[in-house]
């Protein structure tokens, strides 16, 4: 199959379009340097001619609320439409695990954007949500701020590692659409707070780690199980503490 990747030069989407490669499919990863913009439209029309699939692991590169949904928004109805005309017959879109429960965030308002928009938009469609990648950790810390001690939230978190998204990803691309979501998250459970002193500790970074229940994360206050699954997920098989002790 010719599966386009948006965003396949990203985390996520360099190690799908591996994954694709590997699997037999021709793979495209489409990104701005390779000269498809989903922004302004340019080259979509040239790199979904005879797509099968096409998979959307772009992010947007300001989280301002205005910016943020400028660009899911845009960037969401150029693609759908280029989808349209070329005649795919799949699309996946990854998205993040409590984005419903979230929509004081203007990143989270706008992610749900991008999901109304792949259910109303005429292709069958697959929408992944994950929680948060192991390699967000970092992010979540800097977010927190720059001072000695950081205040987080104690909410419960189930991160998973990048590859386990690009497989998870992977195996939705090359299955049947179920035009709904499916949800996939790490092997063990965390709360947030303390995931990100373990991280800290493992850099060396001495700042203190508060618990603060009305801490906000990217805008918004989470209840324990926001950034949790529902219900029934896939589960990933890196934990970690193998992943952290590789990275350090």
């Amino acid at each position: 199959m010719k599966i386009v990747v948006i965003g396949g030069t990203g985390l996520i989407g360099s190690k799908l379009v591996q994954r694709l490669q590997s699997s037999g499919h021709q793979a495209f990863a489409a990104a701005p340097n390779t000269g498809v913009n989903t922004l302004t439209g340019e080259g979509l029309d040239a790199a979904l001619a005879g797509a099968d699939v096409v998979v959307d692991v772009a992010n947007s590169p300001s989280f301002a609320d205005d910016a943020v949904m400028d660009f899911f928004q845009r960037s969401g109805n150029h693609l759908l439409a280029a989808e349209r005309k070329a005649g795919v017959r799949h699309h996946v879109a990854l998205s993040v695990v409590g984005t419903e429960r979230l929509q004081q965030s203007g990143y989270f308002r706008a992610k749900q954007a991008q999901e109304q928009l792949v259910r109303a938009g005429g292709i069958p469609f697959t929408i992944v949500q994950s929680t948060q990648f192991f390699e967000f950790v970092d992010g979540i810390a800097r977010s927190a701020g720059e001072g000695p001690v950081l205040h987080l939230s104690p909410a419960w978190v189930q991160p998973i590692s990048s590859d386990d998204v690009a497989a998870a990803v992977h195996d939705a691309a090359l299955a049947p659409p179920v035009n709904g979501t499916v949800e996939i998250a790490g092997p063990e459970r965390f709360q947030l707070d303390q995931l990100v002193g373990r991280f800290l500790r493992a850099r060396g970074d001495k700042r203190e780690v508060m618990s603060d229940a009305k801490a906000p994360y990217f805008g918004a206050v989470l209840e324990p199980g926001t950034l949790v699954p529902a219900g029934e997920a896939r589960l990933g098989a890196v934990r970690f503490e193998s992943w952290l002790s590789a990275r350090t």
